[in-house]
């Protein structure tokens, strides 16, 4: 299989776009013809230019608005081609996307296009290229790829052939079966587009909307197994209209399509593996256990700070590294590492961003196998030196530069614990926390859909529909990626304004990071009775919240003094109830979450996160010097 990408998927001038599309691993590109006319060198000059970066051109596009026009604009329209074909001689490439007409004088009939055709078919092939036909959603009269395919049928030329978009047909919710009825050989091309599912006119979805396929809600895999059923062999790529990838990072998008691309593919070699699509077979996704263990990296003053407050919550040292100021904090199931060595990965991380997580440890079926699957799709192993009596445990790069431990039990990594580490007798296990019940990262909402599909292209792991956070400084969304067992639950948190605190906690640390961490527990008020006495402050909420929940959900005044004395938010649904618990935000707006959950409650206290982030800020505010 040979992957593509279109140069409009991504922002930046022609030679950045081709130094990012060809960093991500991609075969070749689909030129835009915008992309090549803004370029101030000549044809021949930009076809050396792409094969410089070891990059094909495999189609130029598109060429619009050309069949079934009257004259004089159809006579136009030939010589229109006639000129573009000279072009893609000396871009070096032999095919081009023609379009279904929009043109308002354009005129319909399948005999029509396809004698227009059959009539370039014969000027193309004097040029030595192809030309494949695309039904447009928005097509003045073509506008569905099994019309497309009978004007291409009835064209019945060598040099004419189709050219299929998973957006064209998913968009306009048809079946992709009916593309298995297509000869392979007669496709020439194949496109990829995802997107959420919106009600809104076509023409502006496609043009603004479109994302990475597994970015959206459209059934791509579906698409791609049809297309793979006709025989089909040739070139498969993405074509993106999206206005945050056309002004994000280009070498960040490539990676994410190049991602996006290699996992859809191995789905369906997985669910055809007869298919012709030609990818070769990469360990299937892992499976995440629990969390193994979160490190924050700290220095000497804020990580006493640190210490005292994980204390608070009944957290015990439990081992000492054997080489490196490296501890264990541990409470049940949960290991919190703080590494306060002056070397490696987290010193970087400490003298960039200030206390924090900087690596997150998870245990996996098979550690090896993660990783082998995450560098196929794009991903960039870390290594640090070793030092006497330390073990090599696999870990990646993970979106902005985080890094990402894999251990299992088979292999022996999960005895790290035991090779590495002294254990400190330092008091017995308060009993009250369990395990991570989730981890909430914050990032700019640009780069929101990359983390969902680095979590979603690499671990078997399902996502929630994007819903919005209220904050008084504006609007947060926040999307859910978890583990169908709840093994692994996981908010993604996009802030577009600074003036929020997920966006305030952005622009204080300059990188996308966890920004809180939420601990599991048997009984909320049990809990927060040992941690008041620890010394633990939880985050107090006004009158009005407690009114509130009185109001909705019928509590009586015994209950609701004792939700608010304990500090107690509260949520329910019909599967069950939700009880959390918030530590006050440390500097840099970074906190902890207590939760309680109850029957099959599945939800993270949504409604009331405005409410609480209204509270942090307010405390933040009187708090700053």
């Amino acid at each position: 299989m040979k992957t593509s990408i279109a140069t409009v998927s991504i922002a930046g001038d022609l030679p950045r776009k081709l130094a990012a599309i060809s960093a991500a691993g991609f075969d070749g590109i689909e030129i835009f013809e915008q992309d090549f006319i803004a370029h101030d060198g000549g044809a021949t000059d930009v076809g050396k230019m792409v094969r410089d970066h070891g990059l094909e051109i495999l189609l130029f596009q598109p060429l619009r608005d050309f069949e079934g026009l009257p004259d004089p604009q159809r006579s136009r329209a030939f010589e229109r081609a006639k000129r573009k074909f000279d072009v893609m001689n000396n871009l070096g490439t032999d095919l081009v996307l023609i379009c279904s007409s929009v043109h308002p004088k354009a005129l319909g009939g399948i005999d029509r296009a396809a004698s227009d055709l059959a009539e370039l078919g014969d000027i193309a092939r004097a040029h030595g290229v192809r030309v494949g036909y695309e039904a447009l959603a928005w097509g003045r009269y073509i506008n569905d790829h099994r019309d497309a395919w009978e004007v291409v049928r009835r064209a019945d030329h060598p040099t004419i052939g189709l050219i299929v978009d998973s957006f064209h047909t998913l968009g306009r919710k048809l079946s992709p079966d009916s593309l298995q009825s297509i000869p392979g050989d007669r496709i020439f091309f194949v496109q990829l587009a995802d997107a959420p599912q919106i009600d809104m006119d076509l023409l502006y979805w496609s043009r603004h909307f479109r994302n990475m396929p597994g970015e959206g809600d459209l059934d791509v895999t579906a698409f791609l197994k049809a297309v793979a059923a006709t025989g089909y062999d040739g070139p498969i790529s993405l074509e993106i209209f999206n206005d945050q990838f056309r002004g994000g990072s280009p070498e960040m998008i490539a990676c994410d399509g190049y991602r996006s691309l290699m996992a859809l593919a191995d789905d369906v070699e997985r669910e055809a593996p007869h298919s012709r699509i030609g990818i070769q077979p990469m360990p299937e996704r892992p499976r995440i256990e629990r969390v193994e263990f979160i490190e924050f990296t700290a220095d000497e003053t804020s990580g006493a700070e640190f210490e005292q407050l994980l204390a608070s919550l009944g957290f015990r040292l439990a081992a000492q590294h054997i080489n490196k100021s490296v501890a264990v904090w541990q409470q049940g199931g949960i290991r919190i590492v703080i590494n306060k060595d002056g070397n490696g990965f987290a010193r970087a991380c400490l003298k960039k961003h200030g206390l924090g997580v900087c690596d997150i440890g998870l245990r996996v079926d098979n550690a090896n196998a993660a990783v082998d699957r995450a560098t196929r799709l794009g991903a960039e192993p870390f290594h640090q030196p070793l030092n006497d009596g330390e073990m090599a445990l696999p870990a990646i790069h993970a979106v902005s530069g985080s890094i990402m431990h894999l251990l299992d039990e088979p292999s022996g990594l999960s005895d790290v614990w035991d090779v590495e580490f002294k254990p400190v007798e330092s008091g017995g296990d308060a009993g009250l926390l369990q395990t991570v019940d989730h981890i909430a990262q914050t990032m700019d909402y640009a780069e929101m859909l990359s983390w969902s599909l680095f979590y979603t292209a690499q671990f078997a792991l399902n996502k929630r529909p994007v819903f919005d956070v209220v904050d008084p400084g504006g609007i947060v969304r926040s999307q859910v990626i978890e583990a169908s067992d709840g093994s692994f639950r996981l908010t993604l948190n996009g802030a577009d304004s600074k003036d929020t605190l997920a966006g305030q906690f952005i622009a204080d640390r300059a990188a996308s990071a966890v920004q809180h961490i939420a601990f599991s527990c048997a009984d909320i008020f049990a809990t927060a009775a040992v941690l008041e006495a620890r010394g633990f402050e939880p985050l107090e909420l006004p009158d009005n919240y407690y009114d509130d929940l009185a109001a909705r959900f019928g509590f009586d005044d015994p209950e609701i003094q004792r939700l608010k004395q304990s500090g107690v938010l509260y949520d329910e649904d019909d599967q069950g109830a939700f009880y959390q618990i918030y530590s006050r935000p440390l500097a840099g707006g970074f906190f902890f979450e207590i939760v309680q959950r109850t029957g099959n409650y599945s939800g993270y206290g949504g409604p009331n996160a405005p409410f609480r982030t209204a509270a942090m800020k307010r405390l933040m505010r009187q708090e700053k010097p």
